[in-house]
């Protein structure tokens, strides 16, 4: 019971922030102000929900009021331009399902032209190459190993035979040291 009490009585905080902006006719006033009311806590009542929030308050060194302004009206331009780009992203969007779903209809309607002639409909196909798995990689390298391996072996063979017969090259250039 004292749980559900507390519950009703407590209140909920404060969690959000607020952005303004005041202007003064006096520089030093607006300075003095600044620097009073900068980290104290809004509300000064215990039981007021601001007593924890404390003020943020700075005092802007040249800023004129019409920087301000500028400041607004272009970030409103900004919000606009942002809304405008997304409300057509979002046309876009549905123009292209709409078409897809018209271009749904129209090859089910053709579909059952060509089933009602007696012809055969044949549905499009995309292949797609996918990557090769782990497995087909290692095959294809073993591959590629076995046939190098044939051909340095084709390569030497060759390479051998292609060698000069010591014996046969003293018979021709030195035919007196070959007949002894």
């Amino acid at each position: 019971q004292w749980k559900t009490w507390r519950k009703k009585k407590s209140r909920n905080r404060w969690k959000g922030q607020a952005e303004g902006w005041v202007e003064f006719q006096s520089k030093a006033i607006a300075k003095r102000v600044a620097r009073s009311l900068h980290n104290t806590p809004i509300g000064t009542r215990k039981r007021s929900r601001f007593r924890d929030v404390l003020w943020n308050i700075k005092y802007l060194h040249r800023f004129k009021w019409i920087h301000l302004s500028e400041r607004l009206a272009y970030e409103k331009l900004v919000r606009r331009q942002r809304m405008r780009a997304e409300v057509s992203q979002a046309k876009r969007e549905t123009n292209f399902f709409l078409q897809n779903v018209e271009k749904s209809k129209g090859l089910d309607k053709l579909q059952e032209i060509k089933r009602k002639k007696g012809q055969e409909w044949q549905e499009k196909s995309w292949h797609f190459k996918q990557r090769e798995t782990e497995m087909e990689i290692q095959a294809s390298k073993a591959a590629s190993r076995k046939r190098k391996a044939r051909e340095l072996g084709k390569a030497a063979e060759i390479h051998d035979k292609s060698q000069s017969n010591v014996a046969l090259l003293a018979k021709i250039f030195n035919p007196a040291a070959g007949q002894d």
